[in-house]
């Protein structure tokens, strides 16, 4: 229940704080008073869009805050509308997002003005009625659940099925392109390699003859041959090292570059032990490297390892489509056993629906015939869908005529304002009477009624508020008269002369005078005020 509520810097209310009991409470005020006003601050702690030129004073923030009790607990919820339009909100000081206000609002408190009988006309409300009233709305949400699942289901099913289709159109040149690349067993640095033994292998006779000429420089029969030069400049540096002691250095470098020449020329004789002139071998490495060059201009690379690369990249893609069946094959069959979950569920949902679709029908039928209806019928269709979907394989509509003899209509083309009013009454009176509701709070809901019908109104809201927190705000002293504590709503000068709402609990000779003004006008009459007293001693 709504326990406290106080508002500051909201259209004419400056500072309001007001505290609230259970049961039915009554709301009235002359028109102007300030009655929407407070809805409208209540409502931003619904999640309703804060604007900003609701702030009588640009200067301040807005602040609203409301103090609940539910089951025992207690939970504060306050938001915080900055004059530049930023909000905040508050859980228990602790800051939360405003779709977590709306969450935990909508659990504690439903305001039901006059435009919210246009949800008589919608579908889905009128089968959250019939679900509550047959108390499988925990049933319908799991089996929403489910069907969420299902839907997920088939979605990634269709994901999987396009990529495969797509995988198939290109698999086959893939595998083409891999066979092409693993039977040419590439090895990295391969080219490189080739190209060096190629250049060998194509100029093997030039370089056997470098080679034997380079003997000959090092050891031939010439007088210029280097190991002659350099053995005799050897000599001559030794001898001159006995006159001239720095020569023993010199002598020892010539000396030791010479073994290293010596080591060359072994070298290079050796490497031209090597070199043979095979045709066959060349052709093979004309070949190899002709299929190398083949590929890399293929899969536009630069060298082997990138083609090694492309090569494991391609395999995977391959690995990856039979992957892609195998995962299809296991979402198939959840879809499979999710459809089948899907389908029971909504087998049992249906027949529940329709056994209590007949018993709604009477307990609404004679709720609103109640209300000075009576030749009024009320009835709850449920007809079955072709395909189960979201909220299951039912179509639930009400169906409603105002007088007997007349056929039933669907309740929204058919019913006027007041006649609305009345059924809607009924039908949140059944729903606090079978779900546990929030505070509920009606907006003059009695509008377009009057006399022994508002009476009649008041005491279904009456009845309400006996197991619930019913706020009522009226214009009607019939329904006034019901309440279990009465709240006036009224304007006064500040300090500044400038008008403000508030709000004060009366009782007593206040209370009697305020439903006498309701039922006589601006000018209160003796009969009124005797009328106001009969209305309260009988309720």
């Amino acid at each position: 229940m709504l326990k406290r509520l106080t508002i500051q810097n909201y259209a004419l209310i400056d500072s309001l704080d007001i505290s609230f009991p259970g049961n039915l409470v009554i709301i009235t005020g002359e028109t102007g008073a300030g009655k929407s006003i407070l809805l409208g601050a209540l409502s931003l702690l619904l999640g309703m869009k804060a604007d900003v030129t609701a702030l009588s004073n640009k200067e301040r923030n807005c602040v609203v805050e409301a103090e609940f009790i539910t089951d025992g607990h207690e939970k504060i919820l306050r938001r915080v509308v900055s004059p530049q339009g930023r909000s905040r909100v508050f859980l228990d000081d602790e800051p939360v997002g405003m779709d977590e206000l709306k969450e935990i609002s909508s659990g504690l408190i439903d305001i039901h003005a006059q435009h919210q009988q246009l949800l008589l006309a919608d579908k889905k409300f009128q089968m959250q009625v019939l679900d509550n009233f047959a108390g499988i709305a925990s049933d319908v949400e799991s089996y929403a659940s489910d069907y969420n699942r299902y839907v997920s289901l088939a979605k990634e099913l269709k994901v999987l099925d396009d990529k495969i289709s797509q995988d198939e159109k290109e698999r086959e040149y893939l595998e083409f392109q891999y066979q092409q690349l693993s039977e040419a067993k590439l090895i990295d640095g391969e080219c490189e390699e080739l190209e060096a033994e190629q250049g060998q292998l194509s100029h093997s006779e030039e370089i056997k003859e470098a080679i034997f000429r380079i003997g000959e420089l090092f050891n031939g029969d010439e007088e210029d041959s280097v190991n002659l030069k350099l053995k005799e400049m050897e000599a001559l540096l030794e001898k001159l090292s006995g006159f001239i002691p720095s020569f023993a250095e010199l002598f020892s470098r010539l000396s030791s570059a010479r073994i290293e020449l010596k080591d060359v020329e072994q070298e290079v004789s050796n490497a031209g032990e090597k070199i043979t002139y095979s045709p066959e071998r060349l052709a093979f490495v004309d070949e190899r490297l002709a299929l190398i060059y083949d590929l890399l201009r293929k899969h536009g690379a630069s060298k082997v390892s990138e083609l090694i690369a492309y090569r494991d990249d391609v395999s995977d893609k391959l690995g990856k489509g039979v992957d892609l069946i195998n995962e299809k094959e296991t979402i198939h069959k959840q879809l499979d056993a999710q459809k089948q979950k899907c389908a029971e569920a909504a087998d049992l949902i249906r027949s529940k629906r329709l056994a209590a679709a007949p018993r709604l029908s009477d307990t609404l039928q004679e709720a609103i015939r109640a209300l000075e209806m009576p030749l009024a019928q009320f009835e709850v269709r449920v007809e079955e869908l072709p395909q189960w979907g979201r909220d299951g394989k039912d179509d639930v509509q009400f169906y409603f005529s105002a007088n007997g003899g007349i056929a039933l209509k669907e309740l929204a083309k058919c019913a006027s304002g007041g006649e609305l009013s009345r059924i809607m009454l009924c039908i949140k009176a059944l729903m606090a009477k079978y779900v546990g509701m929030p505070t509920m709070i009606f907006d003059e809901i009695d509008t377009g009624v009057s006399g022994s019908i508002a009476d009649k109104m008041g005491d279904l809201v009456g009845e309400m508020g006996r197991n619930m927190q019913v706020f009522a705000i009226t214009h009607l002293p019939q329904v006034a008269s019901k309440g279990n504590a009465h709240y006036l709503v009224y304007k006064e000068l500040n300090d500044n002369h400038e008008a403000c709402t508030k709000i004060r609990k009366i009782d007593g000779k206040e209370r009697v005078l305020e439903i006498a003004r309701m039922l006589s006008g601006a000018t209160l009459t003796e009969e009124a005020v005797a009328n106001a007293k009969v209305l309260l001693r009988e309720n």
